[in-house]
């Protein structure tokens, strides 16, 4: 049975993206990727569920980040965002427990709105 490539330079399969680290500007990691999100109809990824905080999977925070707000650092064998950290405390979350209404037009809309002028 042949094995399947999971990733290549310049693509990676949707479960080696779940777990990997996210790095803030200064190049700390701050959480890792819960899983992303797909645009059925376009097929473009457009949100990562950032998990940070809490112990072992204990109350861990989810914050939705615009797929754009990332970008893939070599170096540090990660996402980085530019997005600074102290940006995160008033974002739209959810704890790991709660429901994300993803199909909510406000929902989409509060995560864009307030990470419009924080991508860099």
């Amino acid at each position: 049975m042949a094995t399947e490539t999971r990733e290549t330079h310049s693509l990676i399969g949707s479960d080696k993206v779940d777990g990997t680290a996210v790095y803030g500007p200064d190049g700390e990691k701050i959480g890792s990727i819960e899983r992303v999100m797909i645009d059925k109809l376009s097929g473009k990824v457009s949100y990562a569920v950032l998990s940070f905080g809490g112990f072992l999977g204990f109350g861990d925070e989810h914050y939705p980040l615009p797929w754009g707000s990332l970008k893939y650092n070599t170096a540090l064998g990660g996402y980085q965002t530019m997005v600074p950290v102290d940006k995160f405390k008033s974002a739209p979350n959810y704890e790991n427990d709660a429901e994300w209404d993803w199909a909510s037009p406000d929902r989409s809309r509060s995560v864009n709105e307030y990470y419009r002028g924080l991508i860099v």
